[in-house]
């Protein structure tokens, strides 16, 4: 069994793996579209979290990391993916395109918030999701520490590659961000 992460799974993997490849998956975006209550966010004031929309372009791409699961491990880490993922998310199969191209495609379970879950906050300006997401916190921390560390981890993994939406709002982000501005 393979997982696709592209927000937190790409810096924050609490499951056991055997296996981690670095690619891509084709036809979708990532966006900062849905809200998130359990983690970077309170049902009183939702965070915004990323998930995956249909692109127009077939072969646009998202990078992140596929993580092999072992036979022994696939309940345990099946059960966790499910629970953690919860709010809104559901299983979809798609096909992962290694960035080492000795490898050949494979397909891997993803998960992604669609329109229709209870938690889709759907789109918004750039500037309306950072002023949305500067002041959230969950039990997971703080939702701009969640841009943030997707940023840097995706710049560390991935240079050369321009996620245009994610790197637009940890600009944002960091505009209003107090502690930002102290450190300059």
């Amino acid at each position: 069994m393979w997982v696709f992460g592209y927000g937190s799974l790409v810096w924050k993997v609490d499951f056991k793996y055997e296996l981690k490849v670095l690619g891509y998956i084709e036809g979708y975006l990532r966006r900062f579209y849905q809200h998130s209550i359990d983690h970077r966010g309170i049902p009183e004031k939702p965070g915004r979290v990323v998930t995956l929309i249909p692109s127009e372009d077939p072969c646009s791409k998202v990078w992140g990391v596929a993580y092999k699961i072992g036979e022994e491990d696939k309940e345990q880490v099946t059960n966790h993916l499910d629970y953690r993922e919860k709010n809104g998310y559901s299983k979809k199969t798609v096909t992962f395109h290694p960035k080492d191209e000795s490898l050949d495609p494979f397909s891997l379970t993803l998960y992604v918030a669609t329109k229709d879950n209870e938690s889709y906050a759907g789109p918004a300006s750039i500037g309306d999701i950072a002023k949305q997401v500067i002041s959230c916190k969950g039990p997971s921390g703080t939702n701009k520490e969640y841009i943030y560390n997707l940023a840097k981890a995706m710049r560390q993994l991935f240079p050369g590659v321009i996620d245009d939406h994610l790197f637009s709002l940890e600009a944002a982000v960091r505009q209003l961000d107090p502690d930002v501005k102290k450190n300059s």
